[in-house]
């Protein structure tokens, strides 16, 4: 039987963290094993303790916590094959999805165009103006390999024109700052698509497509729901099928997720691939079906 590791509050492997309680129950109602590790202290390095409650021989796990470096992911796969516990997705699955510029070639023609510049602190602007020569003066929107500020839409993510040298200087300057140490290998610049729209968010003022999230487990649909379905009323259209399996099939991975967005042409596009293990759910509703669908794809062999 498949295992499920979810974070503990720092320093407490007793206690499950209040944001994956209701996962935790469902898992274990479900009937899959749970387990707990410490997120805080895998990223400080502490990795023995950080799994010290982690059943030894486990086999097939998937970790249902906070984001990790790709370096923090690699340094616990190691720790937890030795104890006989697989993540379900090796290093360089993990890497992929995680990682726009690694997916890029294989999501090229399906995704907004997007250049990206390696590298953490001071910015060579030089740099940046040329790789956006690429766009002229379309709208772009700016992220590192992972996250981006959109909830500072206007002030650190949307940049209106892509030639506006001094506009482009503010928003990635805002963006650094805000990001900090927790800037993930360098700058993204991705082309601003015209999407279906659903609303505004009421925080950020950014505008609200009509994007779906998809879980997939071993090549299979797993679920699919509104992306925004917290913050905006929107039912899940059909979805393009054999389009999204065909994708599917060229990601190394066993467990992903597609985030795809409606184009205002009626097309579609993917706006963001993420490791499945570190993907939140868009509604609570979902946990009871997203762990019986684990059980029932998994099942007794893990």
């Amino acid at each position: 039987m498949a295992c499920i590791a979810f974070c503990s509050l720092p320093y407490d492997l007793r206690t499950v963290d209040p944001d994956y309680q209701d996962e935790r129950r469902s898992c274990i109602a479900t009937g899959l094993r749970a387990a707990l590790l410490d997120h805080t202290r895998v990223t400080d390095g502490s990795i023995t303790e950080a799994i010290s409650t982690i059943p030894a021989g486990a086999g097939t796990t998937i970790y249902r916590g906070w984001m990790l470096r790709v370096s923090q992911y690699a340094a616990l796969y190691a720790a937890l094959a030795a104890r006989g516990v697989t993540l379900i997705n090796d290093v360089d699955a993990y890497r992929f999805c995680h990682h726009l510029p690694d997916a890029y070639a294989t999501l090229e023609g399906h995704t907004p165009r997007t250049v990206w510049l390696p590298g953490a602190g001071d910015v060579d602007f030089g740099q940046v103006h040329e790789v956006l020569r690429a766009f002229g003066s379309a709208p772009v929107i700016l992220k590192d390999y992972v996250k981006s500020q959109k909830h500072y839409w206007k002030e650190a993510c949307f940049i209106p024109d892509a030639s506006d040298r001094a506009h482009v200087e503010a928003v990635t300057r805002r963006f650094l700052a805000l990001q900090g140490a927790e800037l993930n290998e360098g700058l993204v610049f991705r082309e601003f698509v015209p999407l279906e729209l659903i609303g505004v968010h009421p925080r950020s003022g950014m505008p609200l497509g009509a994007e779906v999230r998809t879980f997939w487990l071993d090549g299979q649909l797993l679920l699919a729901h509104p992306y925004w379905a917290d913050v905006a009323v929107d039912a899940v259209p059909d979805l393009p099928l054999a389009w999204l399996q065909n994708l599917v099939a060229r990601i190394p991975s066993r467990f992903f997720t597609i985030d795809i967005a409606l184009l205002t042409s009626g097309g579609w596009t993917v706006m963001e691939l993420g490791d499945g293990q570190v993907a939140g759910l868009p509604s609570s509703d979902l946990i009871d079906p997203f762990y019986a669908g684990i059980r029932a794809g998994l099942g007794p062999r893990g």
